[in-house]
């Protein structure tokens, strides 16, 4: 059942930090999420993830989570099935959910095989896979570690001199590695609150992509909301993010992000089950847009672990 007051979320735990590549982002998503439940009424508390986190949850009786955990360790499904066992209600997408969206080539797999349309791809174990790559899939392409966010990681390969410095890049993040065929067109993000898909927003960069600095550092970056599609186009879209988000599991809340190319075809990028709740983010961006304030947006969020109960 659905609270009906803020005081009926009980003893709330925002977790936050933890030990992947986008600890310092998570941090500042935690904070401006804790301060939000607060000024809200929720009886809310902020916990830096460590490895000791299971003992912490114990011992301060918790009613339920609310993940502000970005990447590995928060975003993967890890910290899912911990509180699964512990039996605490958490927001968001489950453990398959949150291992297929953080898994940019296993997301990509069940999405190709479901029929929704994702640039063409390639594994890169090798020298002689990266030669195949820019064979098969030509220039400019894309260089991305399967398993971490933020853009970490990633690199546009124009020339082949920078493949094989791509690649390494990459591999240093662990985990798979794919090259992926560049899209030529507008990016744009769908984001999802509670099975409702809000305004979408086109971004825009002057950078090579969208990349790290583009997303939380530059002044420059330039987000479009409305995005200016027409609202049957945008409609349409709408239902395939949200499919393609139920595909890998997705619930609760979270982000699909996708190409139009210069004939208005589109391509899934990847899905984000914990997205950025910094200045710079989307998903507050969009509800915005939408009539929904920072503060409700985030007991909304909370309002999630209702769907999975103790």
């Amino acid at each position: 059942m659905s609270p009906a007051s803020a005081s009926d979320f009980g003893k709330v735990a925002v977790l936050m930090g933890g030990w992947s590549a986008e600890r310092e982002i998570s941090l500042l998503s935690g904070q401006a999420v804790l301060d939000a439940l607060k000024e809200s009424g929720v009886d809310a508390h902020g916990i830096d993830v460590g490895r000791d986190i299971a003992a912490q949850l114990a011992a301060a009786n918790y009613s339920r989570a609310l993940i502000m955990l970005h990447g590995r360790g928060g975003e993967d499904g890890a910290m899912q099935g911990l509180l699964e066992v512990m039996g605490m209600p958490y927001t968001g997408s489950g453990i398959l959910g949150s291992a297929l969206a953080m898994d940019k080539l296993r997301c990509k797999q069940v999405w190709a095989a479901e029929g929704f349309p994702t640039p063409e791809f390639i594994v890169l174990e090798n020298e002689q896979d990266c030669q195949s790559a820019l064979e098969r899939l030509g220039l400019p392409l894309i260089i991305k570690p399967a398993l971490e966010g933020s853009s970490i990681g990633m690199s546009k390969v124009e020339v082949e001199a920078e493949m094989l410095p791509a690649f390494e890049a990459a591999r240093d993040c662990q985990g798979s590695v794919i090259a992926e065929k560049w899209i030529t067109g507008a990016e744009y993000t769908a984001a999802i609150l509670n099975h409702r898909v809000l305004p979408m927003i086109r971004l825009e960069t002057d950078r090579k992509f969208y990349d790290y600095v583009a997303k939380y550092q530059s002044d420059d970056t330039r987000y479009i909301c409305p995005c200016g599609l027409d609202a049957q186009k945008e409609q349409e879209l709408g239902t395939v993010m949200l499919n393609a988000f139920d595909a890998i599991g997705a619930s609760g809340w979270g982000r699909v992000d996708f190409m139009l190319d210069e004939s208005q075809q589109p391509w899934l990028i990847e899905a984000n089950t914990v997205p950025g709740m910094t200045s710079h983010s989307l998903v507050p961006m969009a509800a915005g847009q939408a009539g929904i304030g920072f503060n409700e947006l985030v007991v909304e969020i909370l309002r999630s672990s209702y769907g999975r109960q103790a």
